[in-house]
């Protein structure tokens, strides 16, 4: 089960460095029979119940306490997980918790998970950041949030990690998903790149990520950059349509 478990190195100084811990998933090492082969964590996508159970349950055993599920939309909305009952999947892309050992996590096959923490460990949040989510703001919800739990107006302090998603030499969009950043956030065009044919360009979705987090004032971002799409040790929508999904999670340790 090694090759199960990503664990992203994380240069995050103060608290954190100690208090801040993140699983990402792979496809392997499971018990889901192809096209969902190895290790889906989805409910929603037509593999069979039991294998799906029978990997959340393999899952556990590197976890601190059961995952807080979300029904993601592509949307916005950011859970608060502070108040969390186990039998609870909020409608949300995001969640933000201060509980120690309480585990947040999103699934992705090509959007962009990003990871969220303060230096001083007071506060943690995950989000699925899809091209859409993106563009309509989860990042900014998502920090808007945590700088609430902790009473706070400054994220400079915060730390993000971008983990695995399609790449920019794999993401094909069409000219009204390049509209539709660039008439919010002109400078959102370096993240575009024409291709050959009329109205497509190849999406940076780390550099979109990063200029995000940027205007909010996190300059503090690591990455392990890796491609989805060409990746085998990932799920990809865009590569095979009929997939599973892998989940990235994120908690605090207790003081």
């Amino acid at each position: 089960m090694s090759n199960s478990y990503l664990y992203p190195p994380w240069p995050l100084g103060g608290q954190a460095q100690e208090r801040v811990k993140t699983c990402i998933t792979t496809r392997f090492g499971g018990r889901s029979l192809p096209p969902y082969d190895e290790f889906n964590l989805a409910l929603h996508v037509g593999d069979d119940l039991v294998d799906v159970l029978a990997n959340r349950s393999m899952l556990q055993a590197v976890l601190p306490s059961q995952p807080v599920w979300l029904t993601q939309v592509h949307g916005v909305e950011v859970f608060d997980a502070d108040q969390w009952h186990s039998d609870h999947v909020p409608v949300a892309d995001a969640a933000v918790t201060t509980v120690p050992r309480r585990v947040l996590g999103v699934m992705t096959a090509d959007c962009l998970p990003v990871l969220l923490c303060d230096w001083d460990a007071r506060v943690v949040g995950v989000a699925h950041a899809g091209w859409r989510g993106l563009c309509a703001g989860v990042v900014e919800q998502i920090v808007s949030a945590m700088l609430k739990k902790v009473g706070d107006s400054d994220a400079s302090n915060f730390r993000a990690y971008l983990g695995p998603a399609i790449g920019p030499t794999a993401f094909e969009v069409g000219s009204d998903v390049r509209a539709a950043f660039i008439q919010l956030f002109p400078e959102d065009d370096l993240a575009f790149e024409p291709l050959g044919k009329e109205g497509k360009y190849l999406a940076d979705l780390y550099k979109l990520a990063k200029q995000r987090l940027a205007r909010l004032g996190i300059t503090e971002v690591a990455s392990g950059a890796e491609c989805t799409y060409l990746d085998q040790r990932f799920y990809s929508y865009r590569r095979t349509q009929q997939t599973g999904r892998m989940a990235s999670f994120i908690w605090l340790n207790p003081s």
